[in-house]
């Protein structure tokens, strides 16, 4: 059954088309973004700032009320000191992550390139695509991404691409049964998800041919070594 439909924005398309109606929904700034950012799990609002570089707190706050109101999010109040409050993607905004990943597609098709100079760089932006770029095709197993960042508290950023046969799931964390690894520090990572991707800079451990399809998803370029130099394998 179609869910009910949410009420209609401030200011909406007002044509009764499908795409119309989902642009209504996901056609402002920084929507899809935020979809995109919660596809690893609950975030609370200080996090969420992290992760979208140039939004301002207003304009978060009131982008989440309305998701929230539309049925996009869940808002989880915990009672402790200071106030916490998660969100979290309803199965209705879940349902964009195939949307997002064709988007991202014709972004490496059409408009990739390095980074710009007024760009952030956060791998994390593109590692949590997974669930919608990464098809296993009954691959199974844990493959875990680490970005050596100096200027990052720890110094280092974790993430885990969990491949479940028919569909991928991330994690922000470490994996406890990692079948892969793979770690570089971020100018490798970036060189491996520019237009060359050349991997040279990346280390990888354990079972190489899934961390290939884990890599060549998220950066498009198939198997290691077809679009640039392979990670380094070690011994």
């Amino acid at each position: 059954m179609i869910p009910q439909a949410p009420s209609p924005k401030r200011h909406p398309y007002d044509q009764w088309s499908p795409d119309a109606r989902a642009l209504d929904l996901v056609g402002d700034k920084w929507t899809l973004l935020i979809v995109r950012d919660l596809a690893s799990g609950p975030r609370r609002f200080v996090e969420l700032q992290r992760v979208l570089p140039g939004i301002s707190t207003e304009q978060l706050r009131s982008r989440l009320n309305r998701m929230v109101a539309d049925g996009m999010l869940t808002r989880k109040r915990y009672r402790e000191v200071p106030p916490r409050v998660d969100y979290e993607l309803t199965e209705r905004a879940s349902d964009l992550m195939p949307v997002l990943a064709e988007l991202a597609r014709w972004g490496y098709q059409w408009s990739w390139s390095g980074p710009r100079s007024s760009e952030r760089i956060d791998l994390g932006a593109i590692f949590r695509l997974a669930p919608g770029l990464i098809e296993p095709a009954g691959a199974r197993g844990e493959v875990e991404l680490s970005v050596i960042d100096g200027a990052r508290d720890g110094g280092q950023a974790t993430f885990t691409i969990a491949l479940h046969g028919d569909h991928a799931v991330v994690h922000e964390a470490a994996s406890e049964a990692a079948a892969a690894t793979v770690r570089g520090d971020v100018q490798a990572w970036v060189r491996a998800f520019s237009p060359d991707a050349d991997r040279s800079g990346l280390i990888v451990e354990g079972d190489h041919a899934l961390a290939d399809t884990v890599l060549g998803s998220l950066a498009l370029t198939g198997p290691a070594g077809e679009a640039g130099a392979s990670a380094r394998h070690a011994a």
